[in-house]
C-alpha cells in the first residue's frame, strides 16, 4: 500500500522551485548506473528486511531503479521539500513496488520523522541532492532514526553545468549571457557550491566509515533533450529567463545542433557513491 504524504508548511514546500516542471523530471533527468543499484543492493544483503529512505527523491529514481533489483524491500521512505515531487514518486513506484509499502514526507530532509514504529531505515540514500540540504543536520538526522548497521549513500555525477567539454562550455557561456556569470540557484540566488567535502562532512558524523566507489556513465543527448533537461534544472529551468525563455530554448537549440556529431552530443561523466557506516558497522 501506499500513504499519502505529510504535507509540508509553506515556508518548507518549495513551490517556486520545480513546480510545473516535476513531470519533466522523469522523462529527461538522467538514470543511475547499473552498477551503482547493484552496489547499494549489495549493502542489504544481509538485512532481513531492509527499509529504504531516499531523501530529495525527486520522482524516485533510486527506489524506482532499486526495487527490482532488491524486492526484499519492505518499506520506502520518500522525502522532498516540494510537494509535487512525492505525488509524482508515488506513482512511479506503483509499477514497480510489489509488496513493498510506501510513504512521502514533504519537508526538508533534515525535518523527517518517520510515519510510524517499526520501520527504521536501513539505507539512506540521497542521489544528485546532498548540496541543497542542511547536510550537518541531515547526518544527525539519520543518526537518529536509522538502525544499528545502516548505510548512508551520497551519490552523484555532477551536471552539465560542471561537466567539461566544448558544447557544455559552449551551452554554459549562453545560459551567462541571459542569467549572468555566477550559477544560479532557484529561487535561492547564486550556488556557490559545499564548504567542504562530502567526505569531510561524513568524517564529521555518526557515519564516519566511509567507502567511495566510481564508475564511468557514457551518455549520448540529442540537442532536443538537452534543452529540455535544463528545464528541470535549477541554473535555467524557464521562470528565471523574465519572458526570454521561448528565445533562450531556440538559441540553445541552435548551438547544439551545431556542436552535435551525427544529432548526438557526447557527455562522459563519473558517477560516485559514498558509502557511509558507523564505525564497526556490518560491511
Amino acid at each position: 500500500m501506499t500513504r499519502p504524504h505529510q504535507p509540508a508548511s509553506a515556508a518548507v514546500s518549495d513551490e517556486a522551485l520545480f513546480g510545473s516542471e516535476a513531470a519533466d523530471y522523469g522523462r529527461y533527468r538522467p538514470g543511475l548506473p547499473d552498477a551503482a543499484i547493484h552496489l547499494l543492493a549489495a549493502t542489504q544483503h544481509a538485512v532481513p528486511g531492509p527499509v529504504q529512505l531516499d531523501l530529495g527523491t525527486g520522482t524516485a529514481q533510486v527506489p524506482r531503479a532499486l526495487l527490482p533489483v532488491l524486492p526484499r524491500l519492505v518499506h520506502v521512505h520518500l522525502v522532498d521539500v516540494n510537494r509535487h515531487m512525492p505525488e509524482r514518486a508515488l506513482t512511479a513506484l506503483e509499477p514497480v513496488r510489489g509488496p513493498c509499502s510506501v510513504s512521502a514526507f514533504t519537508g526538508e530532509a533534515h525535518t523527517f520523522t518517520p510515519s510510524a514504529p517499526g520501520r527504521a531505515p536501513t539505507l539512506i540514500s540521497s542521489c544528485r541532492s546532498f548540496h541543497w540540504m542542511a547536510r550537518s543536520e541531515v547526518l544527525d538526522m539519520a543518526d537518529r532514526v536509522a538502525a544499528p548497521n545502516a548505510v548512508v549513500a551520497i551519490m552523484g555525477d555532477g551536471s552539465l553545468w560542471t561537466h567539461a567539454s566544448q558544447w557544455t562550455a559552449a551551452l554554459r557561456e549562453l545560459i551567462q549571457t541571459y542569467l549572468g556569470q555566477e550559477r544560479r540557484a532557484g529561487t535561492r540566488g547564486t550556488y556557490a557550491g559545499p564548504g567542504r567535502s562530502y567526505e569531510d562532512d561524513l568524517a564529521g558524523s555518526a557515519f564516519s566509515d566511509v567507502a567511495g566507489y566510481r564508475f564511468p556513465v557514457a551518455r549520448a543527448w540529442t540537442p532536443e533533450d538537452v534543452v529540455r533537461y535544463l528545464r528541470t534544472t535549477s541554473c535555467a529551468r524557464p521562470a528565471l529567463f523574465a519572458g526570454r525563455h521561448q528565445e533562450f530554448e531556440a538559441e540553445a537549440l541552435g548551438l547544439l545542433r551545431g556542436h552535435a556529431h551525427g544529432g548526438v552530443l557526447q557527455e562522459d561523466a563519473e558517477f560516485t557513491v559514498l558509502l557511509a557506516r558507523r564505525p564497526g558497522g556490518a560491511v
